[in-house]
């Protein structure tokens, strides 16, 4: 029924425009066709096959193609187009070409629609994702929790004083030698473990001494061990073992006699308390004190006679605290060590170390000090001071039971 109404529609336009003669001739040749598409619409065939007849009379190259196939079946639109071409060519408007070209449209007016955005991949969260790494090789370094330091020096002293000096005065020399080594073991959580050895030994002689060539002016052998397990940040409970001696024999001017030597004395000190490190003035200023309120000492004399004249012998370890025909004393009491150093400017420097035990009977009291004056890396002057109190040992009438020990020097420092 649509078709119909079109077919009218369409009909009366080309009446107006054209003769009445030729447009009946076109009609009923257009009629004919009709009839036949609509008889195969009721087939299936549809109006939309047929776009042909519901344009202005245009000539299509494909309608001579279609009737003069070699298969011989053209479609009666082509049969009726190509009647009208041949029958009435006059009424023919346009052609293929030149319809295509007039009612295409614009290329800007074309609407372009865009590509559809691509759907979210769906990734199964249920199994684990392995990310892909390259091969690395690892190599596992095991923590060193050691430290290793150490320092020395060679320092020499020399004091000439011709025979003919008018104010007196005699000639010497002198050399001391210093070696330390430290070595401490700190696992970084609560436990630390510090060792550290001194050796010194020096040596002077002088005119005047014409028994002994050289005699010993400083001599010691002293190893401090210390096991701390942190309390705070700064104190630590700790265990400590000082054991000290000398290389050496003890002599004094123009005298054979012996009066220390090489075990003879040779101290152990045990304390259990307390370790306090300090940190001060920008770590200018570092070291530690110890305090142990219970504490042993051990001593030990290996010599047994000591010559006082020719014909006077005395108990050797009786000069140092022992009771006669002993070797060894122990003494339970406390004791106290303290050791810095404090860098006062850039060259100069003091180190100190106090140390003190009381057997609540007796008392043994010692302050080191040596302070550097540093000129460059290897040449150094140093200041040795060393007072000490014992009042075990035989009194002197002018100094009690003080002793003082002094000297300056100058030489060779090296620190590694």
């Amino acid at each position: 029924m649509v078709v119909r109404m079109f077919f009218t529609i369409f009909a009366a336009e080309i009446v107006k425009i054209l003769d009445m003669k030729k447009t009946f001739l076109l009609i009923a040749a257009l009629v004919a066709a009709l009839s036949t598409l609509m008889a195969q619409n009721t087939s299936g065939t549809t109006a939309a096959q047929t776009p042909q007849l519901f344009l202005p009379l245009t000539f299509y190259n494909s309608v001579a193609h279609d009737v003069l196939a070699l298969d011989g079946n053209p479609s009666e639109v082509s049969k009726a187009l190509l009647a009208a071409y041949l029958k009435r060519p006059d009424l023919v408007q346009a052609s293929e070409s030149e319809l295509r070209d007039d009612y295409a449209a614009p290329a800007e007016k074309i609407a372009v629609t865009p590509a559809p955005a691509p759907l979210p991949t769906v990734v199964d969260v249920s199994a684990p994702i392995e990310p892909e790494t390259p091969d690395v090789d690892v190599e596992v370094t095991k923590p060193n929790f050691w430290t290793f330091k150490g320092d020395g020096f060679l320092q020499f002293l020399q004091n000439y004083v011709s025979g003919n000096w008018y104010k007196g005065g005699e000639s010497n020399y002198s050399m001391l030698s210093s070696l330390t080594l430290e070595a401490n073991y700190n696992n970084k959580s609560k436990w630390k473990w510090d060792n550290k050895l001194e050796m010194k030994l020096g040596f002077q002689t002088s005119r005047s001494d014409t028994v002994n060539k050289f005699k010993a002016n400083e001599d010691l052998i002293r190893l401090t061990s210390k096991v701390g397990l942190q309390a705070t940040k700064h104190w630590y409970y700790t265990l400590q073992f000082l054991a000290y001696t000398q290389f050496t024999r003890g002599l004094k001017a123009n005298d054979r006699r012996t009066y220390s030597d090489f075990m003879s004395p040779f101290n152990l000190n045990v304390g259990l308390g307390m370790d306090y490190k300090m940190e001060w003035f920008n770590k200018k200023l570092t070291g530690t004190v110890n305090i142990s309120p219970l504490a042993v000492n051990y001593r030990y004399v290996d010599r047994t006679i000591f010559q006082k004249n020719d014909t006077e012998v005395q108990w050797f370890p009786s000069r140092h605290g022992l009771e006669d025909q002993r070797h060894s004393l122990v003494d339970l009491g406390s004791q106290f060590t303290i050791d810095f150093t404090w860098k006062m400017a850039e060259n100069i420097s003091w180190k100190s170390r106090m140390y003190g035990f009381t057997s609540y009977k007796r008392v043994e009291y010692e302050w080191e000090n040596t302070f550097s004056f540093q000129f460059n890396k290897y040449i150094s002057t140093k200041l040795f001071i060393h007072p000490r109190f014992d009042d075990n040992r035989q009194r002197d009438d002018h100094h009690g039971y003080w002793m003082f020990k002094e000297f300056m020097s100058i030489g060779f420092n090296y620190t590694f």
